[in-house]
């Protein structure tokens, strides 16, 4: 599963690998990888080949799962598809509540001790994915775990995961798309030490 969904990012260009010519990101971080995965909406085929995988693991993982909730923005759209198949009410969750009408965070009907799985598309430090799953906690359900399309594997997001003891599970990763990139002419063998080195230490990238 991992090759096939980075094989399908590539395809689709919502991910893009620049080792010698890198993006900036907004944060300022010099970033031989952009990663829009929002285009997958766009692609019936692969928005359904990335649902049945979301599904696959919350069948197997969370069988328990009472209710999906999309990470707003880019989890949101996946949330709907994935609850589809499951039979599942979904959820949105925002980055933070309204400032008006009712001031939801959490967009749907919940009760507490829901046992809930966020989707996200995309897991770079993971602050705004672990601020989502503590919103679910302290709304009084069971934020059982976030499941993610692609991650960077940033040690950091790791940890702090871990520290939150927030479960995540990923369709692609980092590794599998440098391989699958290389694997079809993308980028060349002498790129593979640089585009790791920015994993590891992506701060000192291009300095």
């Amino acid at each position: 599963m991992p090759a096939r969904i980075a094989g399908h990012l590539l395809e689709i260009g919502a991910v893009s690998l620049r080792p010698q010519d890198p993006f900036t990101w907004t944060s300022g971080i010099v970033s031989p990888i952009y990663c829009d995965n929002r285009l997958t909406m766009s692609y019936p085929a692969i928005r359904d080949t990335i649902a049945e995988g979301f599904a696959a693991v919350i069948r197997a993982k969370y069988p328990d799962c009472e209710a999906v909730a999309g990470i707003a923005t880019g989890g949101i759209p996946h949330a709907a598809w994935v609850a589809d198949k499951l039979g599942l009410p979904m959820l949105y969750v925002r980055d933070k509540a309204k400032g008006h009408g009712k001031t939801n965070q959490i967009e749907g009907h919940f009760k507490p001790g829901q046992k809930v799985v966020l989707i996200e598309d995309l897991i770079s430090t993971g602050g705004s994915s672990l601020k989502a799953a503590v919103a679910v906690r302290e709304a009084g359900c069971d934020a059982q775990g976030v499941v993610a399309i692609f991650t960077y594997q940033f040690q950091n997001a790791l940890d702090a995961f871990a520290a939150e003891n927030v479960p995540l599970d990923t369709l692609s990763n980092y590794s599998a798309l440098i391989d699958t990139a290389l694997a079809a002419g993308k980028i060349r063998q002498a790129d593979v030490a640089l585009l790791q080195s920015w994993r590891e230490n992506p701060q000192a990238f291009g300095k």
